[in-house]
């Protein structure tokens, strides 16, 4: 009967025990004797003596590893202890990635007045945030007259969208709250080469036309006049008959 969590490999070995740590004693840092050895296999060969354990790792070409430094005798492993500890490594930092992917960040602009600079510095965190995986949230503050310029935020933004667009794409575009606008992305990694839709061309330099008066009330627009006609040529005068 192996204790709680025990490992049935071998007395005193844990199933958390290879998980616990990477940094584990191995080969010549082996100072007890003896030990109870696992092999290459995976089998379990007994109580050996650590000398007779070395050996047999050396003529395989691998390396011994003191997995279960508590139990008595220690538990050692016949194993590629550097290929190991790249795989350990591996899975480590995965599940250190997921558990930071999946999270709404938000980033803060304090004013419309941004420089270049500080909003390059925003710009390349929110790359890295959407890179793993998160989504990103801009919040731009208003403050005092800036109100009356509210195009100003929404040309800053428009910039933030096209120098992240081929790792995100919109999932709310700028919108005001009270006294800020917000923006929010969500990760979207687009093919190497791959570039963003053209903007719709219109008539007027890259403008839309305004609006006609009335547009939004759906009133039918007046018809156009007709062209007037000419009026037609009055008869030449015809000279009186001279009487003889």
């Amino acid at each position: 009967m192996h204790g709680r969590g025990a490992c049935p490999d071998a007395p005193g070995l844990t199933k958390e025990c290879l998980a616990i740590s990477t940094n584990f004693r191995h080969n010549e840092q082996i100072r007890l004797s003896p030990i109870f050895l696992i092999n290459d296999k995976d089998e379990k060969v007994g109580s050996v003596s650590t000398a007779e354990a070395l050996r047999m790792a050396r003529e395989a070409g691998l390396d011994l590893v003191e997995v279960a430094p508590t139990a008595r005798p220690p538990v050692c492993r016949i194993m590629d202890y550097g290929k190991w500890r790249y795989q350990q490594q591996k899975k480590e930092d995965k599940s250190r990635a997921s558990s930071r992917a999946g999270q709404l960040k938000e980033l803060k602009l304090k004013t419309v007045r941004i420089g270049d600079h500080d909003l390059m510095i925003k710009i390349n965190h929110a790359r890295e945030f959407l890179k793993e995986g998160n989504k990103v949230q801009f919040t731009l503050q208003f403050k005092g007259r800036e109100m009356a310029h509210l195009e100003l935020g929404r040309e800053l933004f428009k910039k933030i969208k096209e120098e992240l667009w081929p790792v995100s794409k919109i999932e709310r575009d700028a919108k005001m709250e009270g006294r800020r606008m917000t923006l929010v992305l969500q990760p979207d990694h687009k093919a190497p080469g791959a570039k963003p839709p053209a903007a719709p061309a219109s008539g007027l330099g890259g403008r839309s036309p305004a609006p006609s008066a009335g547009s939004s009330l759906n009133i039918p627009a007046r018809p156009a006049p007709a062209a007037a006609q000419p009026a037609a040529p009055r008869p030449a005068p015809q000279p009186a008959p001279v009487s003889r």
